[in-house]
């Protein structure tokens, strides 16, 4: 019964001590960041993309909402040819139609779309129409880049705006004058490009960064156990496809694109000055700097009011002015100290401790970076 009792005891023990083993290898190995990203989610693969096509068409059966032919010419000739194409002569006709309209139509090829293959068309007017609603896009040819056909767009035209009017007032909600039409283009022509005989591959990444490639680098070399991927800029990842790879290069491709990334990216404050919107990168630093902001503010209103005579009075009716002024000079608000190597959160706190709105911290930080103490790099867009 003790022997059965001691089994059973260091039997125990033995499990325990398996768990331990096991929380202890689990602390040690380095658990995934969450800042970590997929290889396709930061490159695209040269050869592999999209192409924009455009074309130039007539969209019919509007209601009255169309071109007015006397202020788009263009659309007159347009309906000429396409009659004279179907064996109608309208040459030297006078036309008063508002049912059509001249539209662009553009379109993106996805790679490797196959001949047959339908893609989503967007159309938009060109002349004065007031809506394409319930029009339809006739046969239109879209063209490449190259000036090649590549595909052909019809059908009916949806838009998500409305437009509404009457002899005094109108109302207009979203662009009636722009739409989209689902599955609305037949590919005709194939964009060559053999995948699968390629024998290096060249990774382009979204943000250029040399420490972002190089880690891009590492990690593929590391997942594939061989020296096979290099850095040539910052932009470049160029990896050789190894010869005896199981599923060639579209196995590889496959494989390469799930190896997780830590990316990098430079210090830097987007200002768009026209929104106020202010976007700050996490390295984002600031030397010591003392900082204060003020404003005088002056208010004056005018609350002029009346005096009227007793009745049967020989008074008159006089205005009485009132004038009230404030005056706010900001006298609340501090000067803060930022100390040398404080983070995006603390700089945040401290303009937000100032009582600050946005459109003033782009002035602060403009100003923080004329003085040297901005560690970042600033763009201003809009």
């Amino acid at each position: 019964m003790s022997f059965s009792m001691m089994s059973l005891s260091m039997t125990s023990f033995s499990m325990f001590r398996t768990l331990i083993a096991a929380a202890a290898l689990a602390l040690a190995l380095p658990s995934p960041a969450f800042a970590y990203s997929r290889v396709k989610d930061l490159v695209d693969v040269d050869g592999i993309r999209d192409n924009m096509l455009v074309g130039y068409g007539l969209v019919v059966g509007l209601n009255g909402s169309g071109d007015s032919l006397k202020n788009a010419p263009f659309t007159q000739q347009s309906i000429q040819t396409m009659l004279e194409r179907l064996g109608v002569n309208t040459r030297g006709e006078n036309m008063q139609t508002k049912n059509v309209a001249a539209v662009m139509v553009t379109a993106n090829l996805p790679a490797f779309a196959a001949q047959g293959t339908r893609i989503d068309v967007s159309v938009s007017a060109m002349g004065d129409a007031k809506s394409l609603q319930g029009g339809t896009l006739l046969v239109t040819p879209l063209f490449g880049a190259d000036g090649q056909i590549y595909a052909l767009g019809q059908g009916p035209v949806a838009i998500s705006g409305f437009t509404a009017s009457g002899d005094a007032a109108s109302v207009t909600r979203g662009v009636p004058t722009a739409g989209r039409i689902s599955n609305g283009a037949i590919v005709e022509r194939e964009v060559p490009f053999a995948l699968a005989s390629q024998t290096n591959l060249r990774l382009s990444l979204h943000n250029p960064d040399l420490t972002t490639a190089t880690r891009i680098a590492s990690a593929v070399n590391n997942y594939l156990g061989t020296e096979v991927a290099d850095v040539s800029d910052p932009s470049t990842v160029r990896i050789a496809v190894p010869g005896s790879y199981p599923r060639g290069v579209v196995g590889l491709l496959t494989d390469v694109e799930q190896v997780k990334v830590d990316p990098d990216q430079p210090a830097k404050v987007v200002i768009d000055e026209q929104s106020g919107v202010i976007v700050m990168g996490s390295d984002v630093r600031v030397s010591t700097i003392a900082i204060a902001q003020g404003n005088l503010t002056i208010r004056v209103q005018e609350t002029p009011d009346v005096s009227q005579p007793g009745p049967f009075s020989k008074g008159a009716t006089a205005t009485v002015p009132r004038t009230q002024i404030q005056v706010d000079d900001s006298k609340g608000n501090k000067m803060a100290v930022l100390h040398e190597g404080v983070s995006l959160q603390n700089l945040v706190d401290g303009l937000n401790a100032l009582g600050v709105g946005p459109r003033d911290i782009i002035s602060i930080l403009q100003a923080i970076k004329a003085a040297g103490a901005l560690q970042a790099d600033i763009q201003v867009i809009g």
